[in-house]
């Protein structure tokens, strides 16, 4: 009976530990670029109408660039003209009013990591709620889904062509949205036929958020890992150019430190690997209809299989 019972005991200990381990994920802040900082970190503000989110009209929440908390919902957001995303209310205790020195305005920040977000304004009427909360769109990204209070974490792969990718990185438990898109190169908002030509330096890349308490960034590492050839150079399957290269574009240090020693394990095993691990650039979501592409055409991937590597 002792022997059942400390047996018991010993399990219950060793699922707790499992447990907390796994849901426990400490996400780190992502680093920004020296143009988000000048309005994140350093409170500058961007020029009206020119945020990617001004006039975005999808279902979804806006997330913190800089730590992934939770910050509004699409339902809260309505059109003020004024050049910038405008909200009517905040997810309660997500954002933090601060009083400007000069005592005129009230700065709005992320109660996590003290992002500055823009100002709150009161007394104008374009709603109901008589309030407005003026954000600027590049301390923001948005997740196409409704998510409860928190925080999310964001992940970068490139691995040849993105619809690929994207499909077999959206069926992993834990993965809340997967957008393709275009980053590492050096043209601003390029198109879908400006990357193919190979000539902007970007590579066809999904950006993926996530919920830390269903599965960790190493998880999906892997699993990205094993659903595309790293050992292939300059492309992927038949789909041979530099938009389709094998490339990890890590938001941290700590996303660095699990890329390089993931990398590692598989060398260590043999492959010749050919996947970069690049810090992390500006992201530019492709066209609508790359969205998606496989579970709304009914197909499946014809350059991507999953392959057990670890």
């Amino acid at each position: 009976m002792k022997r059942k019972i400390l047996s018991y005991i010993l399990l219950t200990i060793l699922i707790a530990m499992s447990t907390e381990s796994f849901s426990q994920e400490k996400l780190p802040y992502n680093s920004l670029s020296k143009t988000e900082a000048a309005v994140i970190n350093n409170k500058g503000t961007e020029t009206p109408f020119t945020g990617k989110y001004t006039n975005n009209k999808e279902k979804g929440t806006y997330i913190c660039k800089k730590c992934g908390t939770a910050l509004y919902y699409s339902t809260d957001k309505f059109e003020s003209d004024c050049g910038w995303p405008s909200f009517d209310d905040e997810i309660k205790g997500a954002v933090k009013r601060t009083l400007d020195a000069d005592g005129r305005r009230t700065e709005i920040t992320c109660a996590t990591c003290g992002a500055h977000l823009g100002h709150v304004f009161t007394g104008e009427m374009f709603t109901p709620k008589n309030l407005r909360h003026c954000v600027n769109s590049i301390s923001l990204d948005f997740v196409p889904a409704m998510v409860e209070n928190g925080r999310y974490g964001t992940a970068i792969f490139a691995g040849g062509c993105f619809w690929g990718v994207e499909y077999y990185l959206q069926k992993a438990p834990g993965v809340i949205s997967v957008t393709s898109g275009y980053t590492g190169g050096h043209v601003r908002n390029p198109s879908y036929k400006e990357v193919c030509t190979g000539r902007t330096g970007h590579a066809e890349a999904v950006k993926i958020i996530y919920d830390p308490e269903k599965t960790t960034y190493e998880k999906l590492l892997k699993l990205f890992l094993e659903i595309h050839d790293p050992t292939q150079v300059g492309g992927q399957g038949p789909d041979i150019g530099d938009q389709y290269r094998s490339e990890i574009f890590y938001l941290n240090d700590e996303q660095k430190i699990i890329a390089e020693k993931n990398l590692k394990i598989l060398s260590d095993k043999g492959y010749k690997i050919a996947t970069a691990v690049t810090k992390s650039s500006d992201f530019y979501e492709a066209e609508k209809y790359h969205q998606d592409y496989y579970f709304l055409n009914g197909k499946l991937p014809y350059c991507h299989s999953y392959t057990q590597r670890f």
